[in-house]
């Protein structure tokens, strides 16, 4: 279905900014009012291409709600039998964030990594590690909690979604945010029975 809607858009011009496949789900609504279902076939941060059952006009505003990224307004620039492309003008600072996102969501595809934690978690006894960003910086941070595929870590440093980070000698990417830290899954998850409060990372 995706490589056929693909296929559709094979003749769109190309995007200002590195687009991504990425289906996401959500709903649209046109200068009309009227909300409809739709599906993202490509995405980057100034444009994406969506899968939808009406078409808006070219140069009509249009007004995107994503599941799992939230509202987008912007303008449609082509219309085709499977959707429509529409162009963004986004923030700085959102343009960025939505850049790290995509970014997650690619390499989440790319590598297979789960979405969701679907391990036990434990509170370790050694709490304290070293945390290393991919730039380099290093900090001391408190760990929450750790399960075979990932760990809970409490700090004010932030790094971006789908960033590598190695927490003590272990590498993990950067797949949640929360107040006060981040989730990260590890790039090699542990075998059954290598998890418990004893476990130094």
């Amino acid at each position: 279905m995706t490589l056929q809607l693909q296929n559709h858009f094979e003749d769109f011009e190309a995007p200002r900014f590195q687009s991504v496949p990425v289906t996401l789900f959500g709903r649209y609504m046109l200068e009309s009012k009227s909300e409809y279902a739709c599906q993202t076939v490509e995405m980057s941060p100034g444009d994406m291409l969506l899968f939808g059952p009406a078409k808006p006009n070219v140069g009509e505003k249009v007004i995107v709600y994503l599941d799992e990224l939230g509202r987008f307004a912007g303008v449609a620039t082509r219309v085709d039998g499977a959707g429509f492309a529409m162009s963004m003008n986004l923030p700085a600072l959102k343009r960025d964030k939505l850049a790290d996102q995509l970014t997650w969501f690619a390499n989440r595809h790319a590598v297979g990594l789960p979405e969701d934690r679907r391990h036990e978690r434990v509170v370790p006894l050694m709490r304290r590690a070293n945390l290393r960003l991919a730039d380099g910086r290093e900090f001391i941070v408190k760990i929450l909690d750790i399960s075979l595929s990932g760990v809970g870590i409490e700090t004010e440093v932030t790094p971006p979604l789908g960033s590598q980070v190695v927490v003590g000698t272990t590498p993990a990417v950067v797949v949640r945010h929360f107040p006060g830290g981040f989730a990260g899954e590890f790039t090699k998850p542990f075998q059954a029975g290598q998890v418990d409060e004893s476990t130094r990372l």
